[in-house]
């Protein structure tokens, strides 16, 4: 699946979360970034938690940081919170917040937890594998069906309020070779750009 830069996010913020979020994101995506989640915590004072990650999945320190600079200035003259805050921006970790329909597709196979804002199939917390996924909605199987429940049940993507993988030997080994593949990738595509500046030369 081709990733889209402008892949809206299914579960937003709210309040003064989505003013930071509003904010910052059109300087994300200049920057071919996406974002993942924004957070106003009450820890150490207050901290601003900005989830981000590059286009490919893939999020490290350097990323982190370049974020962290081009954000800062464009917070300071919105200046959205009214108090003195820590700015905090992190990948979304292994275990991580799944916000776009492409989060679905690509950890497909793997365990997720998610709520609902409404009842689906007469509730609202729901954990199982990604067995299927399409454009209204992920199919899960469910690793604890109660009795009588169809093991299989599909949350509609409008339902969602807050969906996130689970952490499990499985996802710690894909990601980690997601992220393998991904840095191999733009390795060659760094290379490809030196071959040509050299032919040019």
């Amino acid at each position: 699946m081709q990733d889209n830069v402008k892949e809206p996010r299914l579960i937003v913020e709210t309040g003064l979360d989505l003013r930071v979020a509003e904010i910052i994101e059109p300087t994300l995506d200049a920057m071919d970034f996406r974002l993942v989640r924004v957070r106003l915590l009450n820890q150490n004072g207050m901290t601003l938690q900005i989830m981000c990650e590059r286009n490919d999945g893939t999020m490290n320190v350097e990323g982190c940081e370049a974020v962290s600079v081009a954000i800062s200035p464009v917070l300071d003259v919105e200046d959205p919170i009214d108090r003195e805050y820590h700015l905090e921006v992190s990948s979304p970790g292994i275990d991580r917040p799944m916000v776009r329909k492409s989060d679905f597709v690509r950890w497909s196979g793997h365990l997720v937890k998610c709520e609902t804002s409404v009842l689906v199939d007469g509730r609202k917390r729901f954990r199982g594998k990604i067995v299927e996924t399409s454009e209204d909605g992920v199919t899960l199987e469910r690793d604890q069906p109660a009795n009588g429940e169809d093991p299989r049940v599909t949350v509609p993507y409008s339902a969602l309020a807050e969906a996130k993988l689970i952490l499990t030997d499985d996802l710690i080994r894909d990601a980690l070779r997601a992220d393998k593949l991904a840095k191999a990738e733009a390795a060659n595509q760094n290379d490809e750009i030196e071959d040509e500046i050299e032919d040019e030369d």
